[in-house]
């Protein structure tokens, strides 16, 4: 099913009598996801509304990512966050899974550049929230909580970002030879001083690498400042910028993990693993590659791990009872049906009424 228009998505989920699962470019879906019918949203593409002056760009929830950020770069802009970018990806794709990548530690996440959205919940209603303006606070904030859902309350079909002026310099430093572990506390170090890193993170063979934004001036003057911080770390070497599009690892043999926690947790988490693919925000996210149908045996720590390719979804440690019990009632109320439930779970399908 390819929709054209929001009211034809809005009929098609109305009037489902089994579970659908909305799909932009498909770069996203994690184990377990995608058992219903795809409805693809490829027909919902194109700019509504781009004002670079008020830095606010109203777009399609199944525009490519590509085309969006090509238009904002032609204007000498970008989205007001750094999305996870993937081949084929789109733009509702990157707001459904609130997909952030290094510059998440200065910018902050997708949801963050988030000002107004529109989507069709599982009732077949469209439902808008939020607005075309940085100062919009009337109203239940919904946009924060689509970001990130992956599909499971709502079907978005338009999303107004804030923008950003593309930065006229950057400079990445190396600090190589540096084991995971040893990268943690350079990492915290940069992150935490006056330099306004937006980037901080490692990869196998390149080491710890901090990248720094700005004018040119300005990223001279933090440069200097940021190595002579870290030479008590090792040598700090010049780092290739092309660098920071590896912090998300593609699927290989194995079953590729998300792991989220503190940095200071890291270490510890580290420790049980073999090396990573990747950390990236000062350590606060690890990725890594495990032999099919493995779990990690981790210690206790503050977040949690998902496997992202694999057979069966899964995420540890299990949901606590209260945040399961919200989730629950919050499909309920926008999915009552859940011919959203884009995995194995929860199957309360009834024949649509006539």
């Amino acid at each position: 099913m390819r929709p054209e228009t929001e009211a034809e998505l809005a009929r098609i989920i109305r009037t489902a009598a089994g579970p659908l699962t909305p799909i932009g470019g498909g770069t996203r879906l994690w184990p377990g996801e995608g058992q219903g019918a795809r409805l693809d949203l490829s027909g919902l593409s194109g700019m509504v509304l781009y004002e670079p002056a008020a830095l606010t760009l109203v777009v399609r929830a199944g525009t490519p990512l590509c085309e969006v950020q090509a238009l904002l770069a032609a204007e000498g802009q970008m989205l007001a966050f750094e999305p996870d970018a993937r081949d084929g990806s789109t733009i509702g794709g990157v707001a459904a899974a609130n997909a952030s990548g290094p510059r998440r530690v200065q910018a902050g996440a997708c949801r963050d550049a988030m000002l107004g959205l529109c989507f069709v919940d599982g009732q077949g209603e469209v439902v808008r929230n939020g607005g075309r303006v940085m100062k919009n606070v009337t109203g239940y904030d919904l946009v924060k909580l689509l970001a990130g859902s992956r599909g499971r309350l709502g079907v978005l079909t338009e999303i107004a970002f804030r923008t950003a002026p593309l930065p006229p310099a950057r400079a990445t430093l190396a600090l190589p030879g540096l084991t995971p572990a040893q990268a943690v506390p350079v990492l915290t170090a940069a992150l935490c001083g006056p330099h306004d890193v937006s980037g901080a993170g490692w990869l196998p063979g390149q080491g710890a690498l901090i990248r720094l934004e700005g004018l040119e001036d300005s990223v001279a003057i933090r440069r200097a400042a940021l190595a002579e911080r870290l030479a008590e770390f090792g040598a700090v070497e010049p780092g290739d910028d092309a660098l920071w599009s590896r912090m998300v690892p593609r699927a290989g043999a194995g079953d590729l993990w998300r792991i989220l926690c503190r940095p200071s947790q890291a270490p510890g988490l580290l420790a049980a693993l073999p090396e990573p693919l990747a950390l990236d925000w000062g350590g606060a996210l690890i990725w890594v590659a495990l032999p099919p149908g493995t779990v990690p045996a981790l210690p206790r720590w503050s977040g949690h791990a998902t496997r992202v390719t694999g057979p069966a979804p899964l995420t540890l440690p299990a949901t606590d009872a209260t945040v399961a019990r919200l989730n629950a009632s919050l499909r309920d109320r926008f999915d009552p049906r859940a011919i959203l439930a884009s995995d194995e779970t929860c199957r309360r399908i009834s024949p649509p009424s006539s």
